[in-house]
């Protein structure tokens, strides 16, 4: 039987909630997805007219479809998470994570051990976790083993080999680590409430553990056992330090999940907290790449079901920064404020870092990739129409309209590209005017371009306000360049970016990069430019009026500052000193230009 074209699948599509898979060509699976009624999304990708390009791609590979109905959404969205790790189609964020993360274990055994382990054997014994940081792990086994002397030998503690002393205290007794059960010198029953105690803190309650080492101290106090006393007294500020690193919030907040997202133009950061008891016992991070420009609530809901899968979460309720729809069985909460908007934050604050932290291995081990990254965001956070390839920014140098320069430098991929730097002397300005100096330059840079035919910028930055803005803006359209390259001013006051033609300044984040990258430039434009003006003023400033005296050269000028030194004294020293020093002929004539002077 043929199989019918896209155009009639689509139209006989069911309104219920599922799951649909498209198919290329080749019958490969390139996207899964999840609608709360098919017919209506799955017909919005063939009558829309999609702004992404691989939106677009994507249609037109295209070939035949398949979809499955459940009964809700959720269902749809569980389903969804589980076909993408199955079938890894092209087109979809993929929530992959190939590591194997520790448990903490208690054994199903007569006097339980407990450990760490990155196997999970299903035989009766607890398992805590997954813990996605190992070193969280080592912690809280390093706690657990301080606190209560629990053994970490292997053998088989059954009550009949127990009883035929098949065993004999090792040395973990004598340190005080073990409390022996191989030879029976504790009981079952206050073993058993020695590991009720380490559940309750490998799950963040430390409440009951701490009333039981209080009670413990005051018996042995009581009973003049000091010693004892003291030992418990030092546990039990072991657990309250822990219990202090490791609240944040209100311990009324338990058995909570937070989740929070940052994302940029490639990528979404989700951040996963898992809290009981006011305690983080669980945080993770989460990179997810975007495929097809997806928003932040469609990555959150799927790292959010992709994180609870992955470490076991059974909580009831979530906290996220906006709505997400999760089904009846999940209460989603969005704080406004106190502790909870606390702990959303803080999870935000968390996802922050890690973009940072990936930011700068980035630039490190892939930094073309950060080059693109940065190039792009710059392009959005501007609003160009391409991207910022080559920048190129303009500062002038004065001092009380003297000596007034120029200077032009270029930046290629964020970087400074210093062959391409330029120095300008103002030919056509005189005195301190900032604008037409601002004008002259731009003009004369771009002129030579167009005449040599060299690649012009896609982006020119100038340091100054609307005024010396309006000026370059100016020049632009005498050489018929306004519209082909964007340009912006930069105001020093108050980090200003302003665009032609428009009065309201535009505020950029003081963290941005591409402000960052905006302050680089004008920065390396004002060093450059003042090089130039600091060697003509330095120059100007060494010439002498006896330079401009015919007949006093470098050897004459020598011999008048040696023998009066200072101009003063040899505008001042009489005809006769002057002659006596230079000669009859020629110092007649110097001293009476001289008197000039």
């Amino acid at each position: 039987m043929k199989l019918p074209t896209i155009s009639i699948q689509f139209k006989t599509l069911p309104t219920d909630p599922g799951v649909y898979q498209y198919f290329d060509k080749n019958d490969t699976v390139i996207y899964i997805g999840k609608a709360k009624n098919l017919k209506r999304r799955v017909t919005s990708y063939f009558t829309k007219v999609h702004d992404n390009a691989k939106t677009r791609i994507l249609v037109k590979k295209i070939h035949r479809m398949e979809y499955i109905v459940v009964p809700s959404e959720v269902d749809a969205l569980l389903l969804e998470n589980n076909l993408i790790k199955k079938y890894r189609p092209r087109y979809n964020i993929l929530l992959k994570d190939d590591k194997t993360y520790p448990w903490i274990c208690i054994k199903k055994e007569p006097f339980p051990r407990v450990f760490s382990t990155r196997k999970v054997i299903r035989d009766g014994s607890s398992y805590f976790g997954p813990y996605p940081n190992v070193k969280t792990v080592y912690t809280l086994l390093e706690l657990i083993r301080g606190l209560y002397p629990i053994r970490t030998c292997n053998y088989d503690l059954s009550e009949e080999k127990v009883q035929k002393q098949s065993y004999k205290i090792c040395l973990e007794y004598h340190i005080g680590n073990c409390l022996a059960p191989c030879e029976a010198r504790v009981s079952e029953k206050d073993y058993e409430e020695n590991i009720a105690g380490i559940q309750n803190i490998i799950k963040g309650n430390f409440r009951q553990s701490l009333d039981r080492l209080k009670s413990q101290m005051e018996e042995y106090s009581n009973a003049m056992e000091f010693e004892r006393a003291q030992q418990v007294k030092e546990k039990l500020e072991s657990l309250v330090n822990y219990q202090a690193k490791s609240t944040v919030v209100s311990p009324k907040i338990t058995n909570v999940d937070v989740f929070s997202i940052i994302s940029d133009e490639s990528y979404g950061y989700v951040n996963f907290f898992k809290v009981a008891f006011g305690s983080i016992i669980m945080s993770h991070t989460v990179e997810i790449k975007k495929k097809l420009e997806e928003s932040d609530a469609e990555m959150l809901q799927l790292a959010i079901v992709d994180l609870r899968q992955r470490f076991n979460s059974q909580s009831k309720e979530i906290y996220v920064p906006f709505e997400i729809d999760l089904g009846p069985k999940i209460k989603v909460t969005i704080p406004i404020l106190g502790d909870k908007k606390k702990l959303v934050e803080l999870s935000e604050r968390n996802a922050k870092f890690f973009r940072l932290e990936r930011f700068k291995q980035m630039k490190i081990v892939e930094p073309e990739r950060h080059v693109k990254r940065l190039i792009n965001q710059m392009k959005t956070d501007l609003r160009l129409n391409v991207e910022p390839v080559h920048i190129e920014c303009f500062d002038n140098s004065n001092i009380q309209g003297t000596n007034p320069t120029a200077a032009c430098v270029v930046f290629r991929n964020g970087k400074p590209f210093k062959k391409d730097y330029r120095h300008f002397k103002i030919k056509t300005v005189e005195g301190p005017d900032d604008f037409a100096s601002m004008e002259e330059v731009v003009h004369r840079r771009y002129k030579r371009l167009l005449d040599e035919g060299q690649s012009l910028p896609q982006l020119i930055v100038i340091d100054g306000g609307k005024g010396q803005l309006s000026s370059a803006v100016k020049s632009l359209n005498r050489l018929g360049l306004r519209g082909q390259i964007a340009i912006i001013g930069i105001a020093k006051r108050l980090e200003e970016i302003y665009y032609p033609g428009d009065s309201i300044p535009m505020y950029l984040d003081k963290k941005s990069e591409t402000l960052k990258i905006i302050q680089q430039l004008r920065n390396e434009a004002h060093r450059f430019g003042l090089t130039l003006h600091r060697k003509i003023r330095s120059k100007s400033a060494l010439n002498s009026p006896l330079d401009g005296i015919e007949g006093i050269g470098p050897k004459t000028k020598e011999l008048l500052l040696m023998e009066f030194k200072s101009l003063k004294r040899i505008k001042a020293a009489p005809q006769e000193a002057i002659i006596k020093l230079l000669g009859n002929v020629k110092g007649v004539k110097i001293y009476q230009k001289l008197q000039l002077l």
